[in-house]
């Protein structure tokens, strides 16, 4: 893995988060019902969590004479996190959030390699600090998700 390659990580991670700031916010202000206010919380209390992802990433590409995407660049790609139809359809939100997690933690993961690869061991850390945040989230919206069946 080149230096290159990290930088492309660096900026989809970007991206990813801040989407996810999107759909996170937004799935916490439309979901309705006495079963969504948890959800709703957890959503709301992660929004800062996940912007502070891409401040972080934001300054690493910065630090290596890269820049962060800006709205021209960006890319949607979070379908399943898209706020339902149903605003108290709270599986389809937390299905669709542990989907995007998923995708986060298979970034990071690829970050960590890419990073190691091209001796950069400061990008390597900031993944693997970021991995481990999102496979907490992950597991809690698991436990969500084991409350409901279907």
């Amino acid at each position: 893995m080149t230096s290159d390659q990290v930088i492309d990580l660096l900026q989809e991670a970007y991206n990813d988060e801040l989407e996810t700031v999107m759909n996170y916010l937004t799935n916490s202000i439309v979901l309705d019902g006495v079963h969504a206010e948890g959800i709703k919380e957890s959503l709301d209390l992660d929004v800062d969590e996940e912007l502070n992802h891409a401040r972080m990433l934001g300054q690493r590409l910065k630090q290596l004479d890269a820049r962060p995407p800006a709205s021209f660049d960006f890319e949607a790609a979070q379908e399943g996190l898209q706020p339902p139809e149903d605003s108290t359809d709270i599986l389809s939100v937390i299905d669709g959030v542990i989907a995007a997690e998923d995708d986060a933690i298979s970034t990071y993961r690829s970050l960590i390699d890419a990073a190691e690869e091209a001796n950069d061991p400061v990008t390597e850390d900031l993944a693997v600090e970021l991995l481990s945040d999102e496979e907490a989230h992950r597991a809690e919206f698991r436990g969500f998700r084991r409350e409901y069946k279907d």
